[in-house]
């Protein structure tokens, strides 16, 4: 079993950067491909960014690519998102995820085996 706790999330005007962390819980964190997600209000949630266990292969959506960068330290087990040049359009509830799969499968969120409760990013104009 393994818990996750976002944290970091905020207001942030137009431009501006925030940090997101994801501290899990478990003696297996490095075994999980990690990742972000995020569902705006209306709308389906959506694959962000993703992780593999050793920090050598990530994965971006179009929208977020050169301006999110996702990273890890294992030994904290903790996974982090680092988010500049924020747009209103980013405004979401952002949820990390484990799962036990490759990151080949990133993006589907029905292949995270766990799930954070969220943090609100809320970004104005």
């Amino acid at each position: 079993q393994v818990q996750l706790i976002e944290s970091g999330g905020g207001l942030v005007q137009a431009g501006g950067s925030l940090r997101l962390s994801c501290a899990a819980s478990g003696r297996t964190f490095s075994a999980y491909t990690m990742g972000w997600f995020r569902q705006a209000p209306g709308k389906e949630r959506e694959f962000v960014a993703a992780i593999n266990w050793n920090s050598d292969t990530f994965k971006y959506a179009d929208a977020v690519n050169g301006r999110f960068t996702i990273s890890r330290d294992n030994a904290k087990s903790t996974v982090y998102l680092q988010m500049n040049s924020l747009k209103p359009e980013d405004t979401a509830v952002y949820y990390c995820a484990a799962s036990r799969g490759s990151i080949t499968l990133a993006t589907t969120a029905t292949l995270y085996n766990y799930w954070g409760q969220g943090t609100q990013v809320t970004v104005s104009s």
